[in-house]
Formats: structure tokens, sequence, C-alpha cells
């Protein structure tokens, strides 16, 4: 090979390497946070859901400056009007009659208006109806927030967790090929019998089986990951490894204090929020049954003319303008606003229900998340036992087997045990971790896993 084509296989080998390396993104669970709240799609509604509440508020607010309109209309008469006088005034006989038309072919009229409310109660409501619409609106992103930092969190760990159901199917199959070697090898010497090495066989296609399941499993949830975090699905993740000590460090300070407060908990304060905005249009409605006064000014330039030369010195000109103040008083609509005020008031008191059901619920969720973890602890050091005495009883078997004191019976029914105990003990980590995860977000923390 030339110089110059080692120098291009170098180059496209480090390129390759290169692209590769850019095409995975290494993500702990802050940097798989902090990525959902800058790119996931329900936060980014939320946020457009404020921007929208900025242009109520202006658009509410427009209704208490002046209204300033500008109309020009050009009218062709082609058929003028007529007007039927007697004949007397235009000097012909008593009691006959004749047709006189009226008004010229061409007209224009060109006008300006404007109008001010003075007093409009419903334009005032109006108004604080808008600005209570976006705090409805920031406190419902706070809560596309919360419940996505709990998303990704909780799948977050559960792709670790399925890993480690992963590495313990390995360890399990790398155990079977040692096993399935030493009883290959018996057999041929006549010490062990066929079916004894065909069920090691069959578990050994077991086990490939359920790592393929497994690894299935880890990528289709590292994909939802991605999904709820707002990633392209085709993005390359890398998850660092994460000791099972680390999944086991105890939150024995937020189960001993007692820190629940619903005026932390943005879910029940964007239902207050909610109260308050419909309350502000219940008075709106009510502000229906109030006068209202506004100001009114015009000003007109007409012209006429039987030649299409309007607006010049041989045309009939001529302005006008007034001013106006109209004051409307309501006086009967046939019950219409009445049935909508009662509407209203239904409207509350539905959410008020809601609003005690979600505080009943919420306070629920705090208790559960407590004593799921405690059950949970309980459950970790339960089956960290039952692992470290399976782990035992395995190697026990598996060195009378060796001795001819244990059937093949005996060692896989070991082997399942085992495999069964360490599968438990990485589920109590997992129920754990999202117990763990509910406690904190039930206190109204949950973007303090954001900084850990």
């Amino acid at each position: 090979m030339t110089f110059g084509k080692q120098f291009i296989f170098f180059a496209i080998f480090i390129l390759s390497f290169t692209s590769a390396s850019q095409a995975q993104e290494t993500l702990s669970l802050q940097d798989a946070l902090n990525y959902a709240l800058n790119n996931s799609e329900a936060v980014r509604k939320a946020k457009l859901d404020i921007l929208k509440g900025d242009y109520q508020i202006k658009e509410v607010r427009a209704g208490a400056l002046p209204q300033i309109d500008g109309t020009a209309t050009l009218t062709n008469n082609i058929l003028a009007q007529q007007f039927i006088l007697p004949a007397e005034f235009m000097g012909g006989e008593p009691g006959e009659f004749i047709a006189v038309k009226a008004g010229t072919t061409w007209s224009s009229l060109a006008q300006v208006q404007l109008n001010q409310q003075l007093f409009n109660q419903q334009v005032f409501t109006g108004l604080k109806a808008a600005k209570s619409s976006k705090d409805f609106y920031l406190m419902a992103a706070k809560v596309a927030e919360e419940n996505l930092l709990q998303q990704v969190a909780s799948n977050y760990y559960q792709v670790i967790i399925t890993r480690e159901q992963l590495a313990v199917i390995d360890a399990n199959i790398e155990r079977n090929n040692t096993l399935e070697k030493t009883v290959s090898s018996q057999y041929e010497v006549g010490l062990a019998r066929k079916i004894d090495l065909d069920r090691v066989k069959v578990n050994s296609s077991n086990l490939k089986a359920q790592k393929e399941e497994l690894l299935n499993a880890v990528a289709q949830q590292e994909n939802l990951l991605k999904y709820y975090m707002g990633m392209p699905v085709t993005q390359s993740i890398v998850i660092p490894e994460t000791s099972l000590e680390e999944l086991e460090a105890t939150t024995a300070n937020l189960i001993a204090e007692n820190n629940f407060d619903l005026n932390k908990l943005s879910s029940f304060l964007v239902l207050k929020e909610q109260e308050e905005l419909l309350g502000f249009q219940k008075k709106a409605i009510e502000a229906e049954f109030y006068p209202s006064l506004s100001l009114g000014a015009n000003y007109m330039y007409n012209t006429q003319s039987n030649d299409f030369n309007l607006y010049t010195k041989h045309a009939l000109n001529y302005d006008m303008s007034a001013l106006t103040l109209t004051l409307r008083i309501p006086i009967f609509d046939g019950g219409a606003r009445s049935s909508r005020l009662k509407q209203a008031s239904l409207d509350i008191q539905k959410l008020q229900e809601d609003i005690k059901e979600s505080s009943n619920g919420l306070q629920m969720a705090y208790e559960n998340a407590k004593i799921q973890i405690n059950n949970s602890l309980i459950t970790i050091e339960t089956q960290n036992q039952n692992k470290i005495l399976a782990e035992e009883v395995y190697h026990s078997t598996k060195n009378n087997y060796n001795n001819g004191l244990a059937s093949l019976t005996d060692l896989l029914t070991a082997e399942t045990e085992l495999v069964t105990a360490q599968n438990s003990y990485n589920q109590a980590l997992l129920n754990y971790k999202i117990a763990e995860i509910e406690l904190i977000k039930s206190q109204g923390n949950i973007k303090s896993l954001i900084n850990e």
C-alpha cells in the first residue's frame, strides 16, 4: 500500500470514529432532565400558551382605548330615486302629481369615526380576567414541567434497572456455558446422561431468548425516554453505569419531615388560578347588567356630481361633524344573562369540588409515597439478604454437584432461584426510586432532581 493510500485510509478511519463519537450523547439524569425542559413539545406548547396570555391581555386592554375607523364609499346612481310631488308645486294643475328625480349620478362619502368607552364594566372586568388567564398559563406550564421531570426520571431509572436485569442474565449465561461444557465432557466419558446435556442446552436457549427480550426492552425504554425528552428517537445515547449502592441511597430526611404543603404544589395552585379565572368570568357576566357609557365623534366629507369629477370645485362638496354621548341601559333580554350567570356559578361549584378531590388526592399521593418508600427499603433489605443466601446456596450446590453430591436438577433449581432473587432485588430498587420521585414531587421539590 502506497503512502497516499495509507493516508486516505487513516483519514477515513479518523472521520468515521469522530462521526460515531458525535452521534452518541452521554446522558446523566441531570442532563436528561435539562434536555427535556429545553426540548419537550409539551413544555414548548405551555410556553406558547403563556405568550398567548400576553396577547389576550393586549386584546382586552385595547377595548378600553379609543377606537378609530375610517370609511369611504362611492355610489353610482344608475336609476336615480324619484319623489312624487303635487303638480301645482311645479306650476301644474291642482290635483295632479308629477315624478321628480332626486340626487346626482355620482356621490361619495368619506368619514372618520371615534368611539371611546367611558364606563363599561365588562371591559374592565375582562382586563382582570385576561391577567388572571396569564397567571393560569404560567402555573399550567409549571405543572407540565413537573410532570415531564417525573416521567423522564422514572423512565431513566427504568432503563438502568432493566440493564441490571440484563447483566444478571449475562452472568447466568456465562455460568450455564461453563456448566454445559462440564456436562458435555462428562457425557463424552459416560458420567452424564444425554438428557442432562439436553436440559442444560434448553436452559441455555431460554436464557438467550430472555437476553434478546431484555435487549429489546432496553431499546424500547431508551426510545421512550428520548420521546419524553423531545429528542429524536434516532439519536444514539449512552447512559453511564450507575452502581446499585447509589440507587440504594436513602431518603430518610424526606420521610421523617412532614414537608407536605398544598400551597407549594403547582397541580393544586393551577386549580386555584382556574377558580379565580372562573370568578372573573362570572363577574364579566354580572357586568352585562350594568349600564355602559361611551363617547363618539365623527367627521364626514360628502361630494356629489352628475359627472365623475368628485372632490373638485365643479362638484357639490360639503362636510359634517358630530359628537355623541351614548348611554346604554340593559332592561330585558328574556333571561339570557341570568341563565349565563347561573351556569357560571355552577362551573365554579364544580371546580371547587375538583379542588377538594385534588387536595385529598395529593395528600394521598404523599402518604402513599412515604409508605411505598418504607416498604421498598424493607423489601430491598430482604431481597438483598435473599440474594446473598441464593448465591451461597448456588455455590454450595455447584460444589456438591462437582463432587457428585447433588443432582443436575438441584443445580439448575439453585441457579433459577439465584436469578429470581437478583431480579427481585433489582425490581425493589426500581420501586424505591419511583416512590422517591413521587415523594419529591408530592412535596413540590421535583426540580431538585436537576441540582443533585
